[in-house]
């Protein structure tokens, strides 16, 4: 279904890639894999973050300006190709208003980003038994629906 999805793309485009990773936000839940595609295909998510330090952890590559990806949903089926147009490492201390409203979320305030992902960091940081603080440096992208 995913290798089909981004065939179709390419065709439609004119393009020969081979196939990005194919990934859903959140926590992997089918909840939040489906709350957070539905407000991308809205055009309301336009912008997440990640921390920098598990790239490390995990041994994954950091995403790169220009790069492809394939954005599931919480059934892990594609519905959107996204583009990263920027991506800044920031720690989440110094993270915008402005980045915090684009991801979307919530009321899109700046106190309703923090807790929440706060919350998400913690989490995720204690599943691999590590400790996470506000001043973790964040992968920070913005990016754009180019295909769904």
């Amino acid at each position: 279904m995913i290798e089909t999805y981004w065939k179709d793309f390419c065709q439609k485009n004119n393009l020969d890639l081979p196939i990005p990773e194919a990934w859903m936000f959140g926590d992997g839940t089918k909840e939040m894999g489906d709350e957070l595609s539905a407000l991308v295909l809205e055009g309301k998510k336009t912008a997440t973050c990640s921390a920098h330090r598990l790239y490390e952890v995990r041994n994954e590559a950091i995403p790169k300006k220009g790069q492809y990806d394939i954005i599931l949903n919480g059934d892990n089926e594609p519905v959107a190709i996204i583009q990263i147009e920027s991506l800044e490492l920031i720690k989440m201390d110094e993270v915008t208003p402005e980045f915090a409203a684009k991801e979307g979320e919530g009321d899109l305030s700046y106190d309703y980003w923090y807790r929440v992902h706060e919350e998400f960091f913690t989490n995720e940081f204690a599943s691999l038994n590590l400790s996470f603080s506000t001043d973790e440096m964040l992968v920070c992208e913005i990016f754009q629906v180019i295909y769904q």
